[in-house]
């Protein structure tokens, strides 16, 4: 919840005009709902930088829900993208499981990718209990939508302890969450599946810890908080995830 209209277009138009075409990595940016459609027109054709939103309702069909937003709404304002299950969301508005797997439901429907946000707290993380938060966050997706939703998502791991607080998860720390949520997904589903989807990291990425999170083989990217206020910080980790290329990243 940053930024005005004026400062919502002109962060989008430098982070466009500083992308350099050799750096092999797709870059998605998601305003808030009311400067979408300035960033969508400051974006214009340029094909270089997609558009997401930072969440959607539940309810697919047009309907009685005063303040929501469908995921028809974004589609038609042409949206690709949305994030379900933002670690504020769950913390701050009480967003349950069950109620992410709902939009992300909803998300599918409409026809956008829906970008998975899951986590666990500092002291979910000093109780050794990472792994068992995660899959339950997972599971509750796979219980609504089935387990080969996760075809058509992006997942977006994104450590609560290491956000705004100073801590920062190493990069190995970062690899076996990424290797955890790869492996769920491939029991749930198949090889085929788990090894084509993405896994951003969403912990407190900046320009100088980029490199080394993206170089670790199972985080495909990053999902930028902070660092994307500065069109400068945001293009650095761009340059970074550019110069790292897998294959079915």
């Amino acid at each position: 919840m940053f930024g005005r209209h004026a400062s919502a277009r002109a962060l989008a138009g430098e982070i466009a005009a500083g992308l350099v075409p050799e750096w092999s990595c797709d870059v998605l940016i998601c305003p808030s709902f009311v400067h979408l459609d300035a960033v969508r027109r400051a974006l214009g054709e340029d094909a270089r930088v997609l558009l997401g939103a930072q969440d959607l309702c539940a309810q697919a069909e047009d309907g009685a829900r005063t303040g929501e937003t469908s995921g028809a709404m974004l589609a038609d304002l042409g949206v690709s993208h949305v994030l379900v299950g933002h670690s504020e969301r769950r913390q701050l508005l009480g967003e349950s499981n069950e109620s992410v797997g709902a939009k992300l439901q909803s998300a599918l429907e409409a026809g956008l990718t829906p970008i998975l946000c899951v986590g666990e707290t500092l002291s979910e993380r000093e109780g050794l209990r990472t792994e068992a938060v995660i899959a339950a966050q997972l599971q509750a997706v796979a219980n609504v939508a089935g387990a080969q939703a996760f075809g058509g998502c992006i997942i977006a791991y994104e450590p609560v302890w290491a956000i705004g607080t100073g801590r920062n998860a190493t990069p190995e720390q970062a690899q076996a969450v990424h290797a955890f949520v790869r492996g769920w997904i491939a029991a749930q589903t198949d090889a085929v599946v788990a090894d084509g989807r993405r896994i951003l990291y969403g912990g407190s990425v900046k320009p100088d810890n980029a490199a080394a999170l993206f170089a670790m083989p199972d985080v495909d990217g990053g999902l930028v908080g902070g660092a994307s206020l500065k069109s400068a910080d945001f293009l650095a980790i761009c340059r970074s995830a550019g110069g790292i290329v897998r294959s079915g990243s």
